[in-house]
């Protein structure tokens, strides 16, 4: 029963956490940035101050798409950000670019992210099927839902380390607005706020991953 509610409760924070994303991006799309730029001008900017040349910036589709790929340094933003000149687009420009700074100066997180990512691609193709075999077989063949135990829990692993990735990806993008007078005394509290809800989904991602893996590992040692 206990599980259950937490179950329950993280169903109900992740759908709060997305939404509230949602509404803070709409909210601070219609809040103006002081000097006008565009994400894609606020991009460009921030990888020229940190001496990153070698990315590129490419427009993709779709809403909250935007994501830094360090396996062929594109810095990828969706439409809204990438014209859009409004504290919310120059919020997760930067966010982005804090990625791609910390590309480029070896963050450890980010390094250890991108060791897993391998290992997560393989593990999600199987998982899911190893698990359901794994319960329904744990009485003859309980070394089947530990493996499947083992593959889910690389991919809590992931979570977890995505989640000083992305709040330190935050603090460089607010640090590096705020010193170069890109977001003024009064937008700078909406990129602050905009970023830091955007981090909520990832903390609750990490403990719903969490949550799940300890009830796989309380099937099979009830069940062994």
């Amino acid at each position: 029963m206990i599980i259950w509610i937490v179950f329950g409760a993280l169903a109900i924070l992740s759908f709060v956490a997305s939404k509230r994303v949602e509404s803070k991006f709409k909210k601070y799309s219609k809040i103006a940035m002081n000097y006008g730029m565009t994400g894609r001008e606020v991009a460009e900017k921030m990888l020229y101050d940190n001496d990153i040349h070698n990315v590129t910036i490419h427009e993709v589709n779709g809403t909250l798409t935007d994501h830094y790929n360090p396996v062929n340094r594109t810095l990828n933003l969706s439409h809204d950000v990438y014209h859009g000149t409004s504290v919310a687009a120059a919020a997760v420009a930067a966010h982005e670019c804090g990625h791609a700074v910390q590309h480029a100066t070896a963050y450890s997180w980010l390094s250890l992210r991108s060791t897993l990512v391998p290992m997560v691609n393989f593990s999600n193709k199987f998982v899911s099927w190893v698990l359901l075999a794994g319960i329904l077989l744990v009485s003859k063949f309980p070394g089947l839902l530990l493996a499947g135990i083992i593959l889910f829990a690389i991919t809590t692993l992931f979570s977890l380390v995505t989640l000083p990735v992305e709040i330190n990806a935050s603090k460089r993008a607010l640090l590096w607005l705020n010193t170069h007078d890109i977001t003024s005394a009064d937008t700078h509290p909406y990129a602050e706020s905009a970023l830091r809800s955007a981090a909520y989904t990832y903390v609750v991602a990490a403990l719903t991953s969490l949550a799940t893996l300890c009830y796989y590992v309380l099937i099979y040692l009830d069940r062994r």
